[in-house]
């Protein structure tokens, strides 16, 4: 008889280099994020268009943006169980479809409520997409190299969402707003196919629910793996229940840990959401001309890829809760600066792309540091959680901007007013611990179990 092995999953991955496949697995989960990030962005570049082909002031486009938050959150909150009970690959392919679907309904909208409706509608799906690929690839990626790993595929929202600006500037020149939406549409749709066929269910999840152990040694041949189906395949931590995903969140040694990422996400949010909105009207009002501060808008956001990929990269190399903290830390001082000092345009320009790099870096960072908090079982469920709690912060700082501008005296006080969440993120993430659990099966059971295969 040919003696059996019992393999730790996780422990596995984490002794292998970084194999193509896995590299594949990063791209393609890269592109999911762009379309994502282009589909998440695209209402704010076709607006003015919309306004003046329907005749509808600002103010009625408020509820078409919102909803699409809405929906964003909604969709968060519900995929993740769905992706825990039923595989990560199912639920983020049906995502993807969700929103590419919707996308082309919302270019045959005949109103501001029928849009509004739709775009709902598409939030559920963009909202399902970005927990589900930060957790497959979370799962894939060795411990050592998944800081840096989960920040640069997150980096792809956005440069989906930068290359939206023009890509929509294009079709605009030439065609009505609707070629914008039919193209996040269409483009999703042709490439699902290339998905379902090139994107692997994670070997994890597949393990934490008993699927039958040849699939799971086919997935794992793939990253370089011998192994047959015969072969036992384990996951080196406890039982637990499979009654309510969300409830899990809190029982188990999880509930602070939970509570803390939700508030760090949500504070993160608020401040990056109040600046991606009203950081060109706050500028203006400043004194700047209208190309210099959708300049300096943008520097904001293309801050954003080069501060997580550095954050990701120290991450990987030191206790990586510090690094997330100290950046916002860094985030708030510069906000305090340009909220005490009167900056010149060019000192101003640093100090916002600075400031980009350190909040959306932080930000980024998150990605990666959650998954590692949950084990398996929770784990798309507690990561999707985080992403649906913490965009109320994007919700609320996107509802509120117009009355906190008002209500504080002189265009940079509104930075003094943003230095307090990003301050509050880095407490947050400081109280955070990370969750002591045991293992399911000693390493004298697992011989054990090798032993009784084995004679079997």
């Amino acid at each position: 008889m040919n003696q059996t092995h019992v393999v730790d999953v996780k422990a596995w991955i984490d002794a292998r280099p970084v194999s193509r496949f896995q590299w594949k697995l990063l791209l393609l989960c890269f592109v999911i994020i762009m379309l994502d990030g282009y589909d998440a962005a695209v209402m704010g570049f076709i607006a003015p268009a919309l306004i003046e082909d329907w005749g509808i002031s600002r103010s009625a486009l408020g509820p078409i943006l919102g909803a699409a938050m809405f929906g964003v959150a909604i969709g968060a909150l519900v995929a993740g169980p769905l992706s825990d009970r039923y595989g990560r690959k199912q639920v983020l392919l049906w995502s993807v479809a969700l929103f590419a679907i919707f996308s082309l309904a919302a270019a045959l909208a005949q109103s501001p409520a029928q849009l509004a409706l739709i775009r709902f509608l598409t939030g559920l799906g963009l909202g399902a997409v970005m927990p589900n690929c930060v957790t497959l690839v979370a799962e894939y990626m060795p411990e050592r190299r998944k800081g840096l790993m989960i920040t640069l595929m997150y980096s792809g929202f956005n440069v989906g969402s930068g290359l939206g600006g023009f890509i929509a500037a294009a079709l605009l020149s030439h065609y009505s707003w609707h070629s914008a939406l039919i193209f996040g549409g269409v483009l999703p749709l042709v490439l699902l196919p290339f998905m379902f066929a090139m994107l692997p269910e994670s070997a994890m999840s597949m393990v934490a629910r008993r699927v039958p152990h040849d699939q799971i040694a086919r997935v794992l041949n793939r990253l370089g793996g011998t192994f047959t189906a015969d072969t036992q395949f384990k996951l080196n931590t406890p039982e637990i229940s499979r009654r309510s995903k969300v409830a899990q969140l809190f029982r188990n040694g999880y509930g602070r840990g939970t509570v803390a990422l939700w508030l760090t996400y949500f504070m993160g949010l608020f401040v990056i959401y109040l600046l991606n909105g009203w950081l060109p009207t706050i500028l203006r009002s400043g004194g700047l001309s209208l190309q210099q501060a959708a300049i300096i808008t943008g520097l904001f956001q293309l801050g954003g890829p080069l501060g997580g990929i550095i954050v990701g990269y120290l991450m990987d190399r030191t206790a990586a809760k510090k690094v997330i903290a100290v950046t916002y830390f860094l985030g708030c001082l510069c906000l305090l600066s340009q909220g005490l000092m009167d900056f010149g345009s060019l000192a101003l320009a640093v100090l916002i792309f600075i400031s980009g790099m350190c909040i959306n870096g932080a930000q980024n960072g998150l990605q990666a540091y959650s998954p590692a908090f949950y084990q398996t079982e929770i784990r798309a469920t507690g990561v999707s959680w985080m992403h649906g709690i913490g965009r109320t912060g994007a919700i609320l700082s996107s509802t509120l901007g117009g009355v906190i501008m008002l209500a504080v005296p002189g265009h940079s006080s509104i930075f003094l007013v943003l230095a307090l969440p990003a301050c509050l993120a880095g407490i947050a993430i400081l109280l955070h611990r990370m969750n002591r659990i045991k293992p399911r099966e000693t390493e004298a059971e697992l011989n054990a179990l090798s032993q009784t295969v084995h004679n079997r």
